[in-house]
This record gives structure tokens, C-alpha cells and sequence, in this order.
């Protein structure tokens, strides 16, 4: 839409304003096909979080070049060697890997940038035999705050459950059911588990998830700054990462009501304010104040699925290649 503001600045030989999350998919789309040839492997933040990033705008319509996901989008469609990435040392964590390329593929499917059935139904495989007992999938020492990158034990499972949900609800309804049951009883200690059981728990209205859903939403009410978003801990200033993961959170849960609707502009107005002129963010560590480069770009990764995700939720009926691929097919 052309407001007159607009038009008077295009008057003015002046170039329109870049909205943030365009800034920021330039940014991951220029970071993303960097990283494998620099470093001769693949990594979580790059060609996991990143990625993920740039398959959801994909799926939205937003033009993402084709060569800032080919490398990657080859990478994925081989499950089988996913735990020789070439990132073998001491700060590998294969556990987490497989987690968190597994989201990115499921995501490439949804684009419909991935073609190969095959590849995805192997990596629900790969991640359903890494759920534990209780029906989480347990990445961190128990008590350990996740981060961006890490994810903790609450994100992976939200993440991994809609993981299995896309390589097939029917294969994997016994590993999905046992991480709803773990969702449910989880306790939520923090903000930012608060935000990470919401996401799994999306609409989900039996009794056991409608009182979760309750404490959950009752921490993130008590967890907001004064001047919008949110910290990992209910005193805690507010911080990207916590910020992004409770607004795709609150757009999981579907609600429309006034106090959602606080929230999404507060915490969207936060994020906008914290974006740097090249269109990252500043990276979110534990502890805060950390200089880490893979904190930044899976930091930026839910940044900008968080800022694109009032768009996902208004685009519903938007016929992605995916869809009318399917389209055609019941023609």
C-alpha cells in the first residue's frame, strides 16, 4: 500500500523505507550460503535456525534467492549424514544437531523446496529415537536456560513434536502423544519455558493443556517489561530471543482478544527497536552480554520468524508451491 507519506518521500527522490524483516532476510540470506564453504561444515545456527528462517518467508511468498538455500537445501535431503557435518570437536552436539536440521528440512517441505519425501520421513526416524521416556527430548542439564542456539529441553520438544507432525502424524502418534503428555506436566519455571510449552501446546483445548496453557500465560503476564517485551525470567530486562520466542508463541495460541493484541504490538515494537542497521540482531547469551556469532544468527532466525509471523497468521490461504503442487495432483 502507497501512503501519502510514501508517495511523498518517492516525490522527493528519496528510496521508500526497507521494512525490518526484509532487512533481516537480506541479512540471513546473505550469512546462510557463507558459512559451509568458510568453514567446510554445516552448522546448527546457519543450516538449522537460519534456514529455517529463510524456508518460512519462502512459504510466504517473500522472494528469497535461490542460491542463499541450495547448498543447504542439498545438505538436508541426506538424513543419513547429518552426524558427519564436519563440525566434529568439542562444542558438536549431534543430539541437537539432528533436532534442529530435522526442523529446517520439515520447513523446506512446507516451501516446497525440498522434493524428496524419502529424506524427510528419515529424519522423523533420526529425531524419534532420540525422545526420552518421559516424552521430551532433553538437550541441556536439567535446569539449564536455553538460549538460541541450544534451544533447552521445552523448545526442542515444542520443536521436535511439530517435527514428527510433519514427517507423519500417523508414524509417529505414539512419540507425539507421549511429548504432549510431557508439555502438559512440564513444570514452567521460567519465561521462556512458559513460551516454549505454549508453542507446543498451539490450540490444543483438553483440560491438562487449557490449565498448563493458564500457568504458562500467567508467567509471560508477569514476565513483560515495562516498555514491552520479555526476559527469560519474570525480573529479568528483556532480551531478543525471549522477546521473538513468546510472540510466536502468542500466535500459535490463535488469540485475537485485547491483551494478546498489547502484547504483539509491545513486544513487535521492541524487536524493531533492537534491530541493527544491517538487519541482525544483537545476539541474545547466557549470560547476557556475550559475544558469539552463532548466537546472532539463530538469534536473528527467531527474530525475523517472529516479526513474520502476524504475516503467516493472515496468510493462511495463501497457495504456497506446496499447496498448489497438491492442488494439481487431486486435479
Amino acid at each position: 500500500m502507497v501512503t501519502p507519506a510514501l508517495t511523498a518521500l518517492l516525490a522527493a527522490g528519496a528510496a521508500p523505507p526497507i521494512r525490518a524483516e526484509e532487512r533481516a532476510l537480506a541479512y540471513l540470506a546473505r550469512e546462510v550460503p557463507r558459512w559451509s564453504p568458510e568453514n567446510r561444515c554445516y552448522s546448527c545456527h546457519h543450516n538449522g535456525d537460519a534456514a529455517r528462517a529463510l524456508y518460512a518467508a519462502a512459504r510466504l511468498g517473500r522472494p528469497v534467492p535461490a542460491r542463499a538455500l541450495a547448498d543447504t537445501t542439498r545438505w538436508l535431503a541426506r538424513p543419513a549424514g547429518w552426524d558427519k557435518n564436519g563440525g566434529e570437536g568439542p562444542f558438536s552436539d549431534k543430539k541437537l544437531a539432528r533436532l534442529q536440521f530435522a526442523a529446517a528440512l520439515a520447513a523446506a517441505h512446507e516451501a516446497g523446496l525440498a522434493g524428496d519425501p524419502r529424506a524427510l520421513t528419515e529424519a522423523g526416524r533420526l529425531v524419534a529415537e532420540q525422545q526420552e521416556k518421559d516424552g521430551s527430548w532433553r538437550v541441556v542439564p536439567a535446569g539449564t536456560l536455553g538460549s538460541p542456539t541450544t534451544h533447552g529441553t521445552a523448545l526442542a520438544t515444542s520443536l521436535a513434536r511439530e517435527t514428527l507432525r510433519r514427517a507423519g502424524p500417523a508414524r509417529h502418534k505414539e512419540a507425539i502423544a507421549r511429548a504432549d503428555g510431557w508439555l502438559r506436566r512440564a513444570p514452567v519455571e521460567t519465561v521462556l519455558d512458559a513460551a516454549a510449552v505454549l508453542l507446543g501446546l498451539g490450540t490444543a483445548e483438553d483440560p491438562p493443556a487449557a490449565a498448563q496453557r493458564r500457568r504458562c500465560l500467567e508467567r509471560v503476564r508477569n514476565g513483560e517489561a515495562r516498555g514491552g517485551g520479555w526476559g527469560p525470567h519474570v525480573s529479568s530486562p528483556p532480551e531478543v530471543f525471549d522477546t521473538a520466542l513468546v510472540l510466536l508463541a502468542l500466535a500459535a495460541q490463535g488469540r485475537t482478544d485485547a491483551e494478546a493484541r498489547a502484547w504483539r504490538k509491545r513486544g513487535r515494537a521492541y524487536l524493531l527497536s533492537a534491530q541493527q542497521p544491517d538487519g541482525s540482531w544483537a545476539e541474545t547469551t547466557r549470560p547476557p552480554g556475550g559475544d558469539s556469532y552463532a548466537q546472532r544468527l539463530s538469534t536473528t532466525a527467531w527474530a525475523t520468524l517472529a516479526l513474520m509471523g502476524e504475516e503467516k497468521t493472515s496468510r493462511k490461504g495463501a497457495k504456497t508451491p506446496r499447496r498448489q503442487e497438491k492442488e494439481k495432483e487431486e486435479k
